[in-house]
């Protein structure tokens, strides 16, 4: 009887939006399934709210209605009217240049804003990061990216995709934290997969191995940084005197973020991971592995000195759009496994930042 009521309450929404009356599908919404659990209501209530968002043209809006549906999504997969809304408000926002978060920025123009982290020792700096990595699934959980690239492949056929991460907060929050803020800031924007090592029958490369970029300040692999002061200062906390660096005292293109190699995350297709050039040199570079690549010479294990041997931090997974990452791995190189037409991050939006809201759905409006 209550699957009955529900599913009378639904059509009844749908025609009222059909009649454009947002506000009182919403409201039927509200009574009908106040926690959200239906996959249906959170695809009608997104909905709802996008016509609101359309009305509005408040950005607040636009993300409740991205937030509604990509929870539906989330809840059920496998409803296609939930992943095609999802996706025209997605390409909506984009076009109308609306972040999917209103994530706080801790940067602005690439200068750090105020936070009291002037001439920290480097005993409270690696105190900060234990808690930060320490952060219990109580409060973080994955959040997710959707990057669009742009190629052309050997046979000159040009592509304009999107991939989708989910970001794990949980287990690499300096990681994730890290990249959204570069994202939020445009620092991906127009940035090149600078180095492709896959199954490429033109070049020496056999094997797939993984798709680079992120490097925003020279496109080539020597450059990129973290967004913000991290405690390194290009993979260490103090000078050649025994000084700690602070913010002041490390140039701005040599921040770097420590390693977080130790959260069980493992190599595998569609990882996202770090590059860097040594321990605690990480910064604004990733790459991400293709189909039949498995790395496991980068994963930390027990007792494996990563001081010597490279060991590299995952915090992603691709969601959806490995067959692109696949199709990129492909691409016709030159030198330096550097593809012969450029592979480019057109953006990329944080359609959820992985900090748990525990507000309930309907409270959104």
């Amino acid at each position: 009887m209550a699957d009955e009521e529900i599913a009378k309450t639904w059509k009844e929404a749908e025609k009222l939006l059909d009649k454009g009356k947002y506000e009182e599908a919403l409201s039927l919404l509200r009574k009908a399934d106040a926690d959200g659990k239906e996959a249906t209501t959170l695809r009608l209530a997104g909905k709802a709210m996008h016509m609101k968002a359309q009305k509005t043209d408040s950005a607040a809006d636009f993300r409740k209605a991205a937030s509604l549906l990509r929870d539906s999504v989330k809840v059920n997969p496998r409803d296609k009217q939930a992943n095609a809304q999802y996706n025209q408000l997605l390409n909506e926002m984009q076009d109308k240049r609306i972040s999917q978060t209103a994530f706080p920025r801790l940067v602005n123009d690439g200068t750090p804003t105020p936070a009291g982290l002037f001439a920290v020792v480097a005993s409270l700096l690696l105190v900060l990061a234990a808690f930060q990595f320490l952060q219990s699934n109580d409060e973080y959980e994955d959040g997710e990216a959707v990057m669009r690239v742009t190629w052309t492949d050997k046979d000159g056929v040009f592509h304009d995709e999107t991939i989708t991460i989910a970001l794990h907060r949980a287990e690499a929050p300096l990681h994730v934290e890290n990249f959204i803020l570069l994202a939020e800031s445009g620092k991906y924007n127009n940035v090149i997969f600078h180095r492709v090592i896959g199954d490429n029958p033109e070049t020496a490369a056999n094997d797939p191995f993984m798709i680079q970029g992120g490097d925003f300040e020279m496109n080539s692999g020597s450059g990129g940084y973290a967004a913000k002061w991290y405690g390194y200062c290009n993979g260490k906390q103090t000078n050649s005197e025994g000084v700690a660096y602070s913010e002041d005292t490390c140039a701005q293109n040599q921040w770097s973020l420590p390693g977080e190699h130790e959260n069980g995350l493992k190599h595998n297709t569609g990882s996202l991971a770090a590059a860097h050039a040594g321990l605690n040199t990480d910064g604004s570079q990733f790459y991400i592995v293709p189909t039949g690549s498995q790395p496991t010479w980068l994963d930390w294990e027990e007792g494996k000195n990563c001081a010597q041997s490279s060991c590299h931090t995952v915090y992603g997974t691709v969601t959806d759009g490995q067959e692109h990452v696949d199709a990129i791995a492909e691409v016709p190189t030159g030198q330096n496994d550097k593809p012969n037409n450029d592979v480019t991050i057109v953006s990329v939006t944080i359609t959820d930042d992985g900090i748990k809201d525990s507000t309930p759905w309907y409270q959104f409006w």
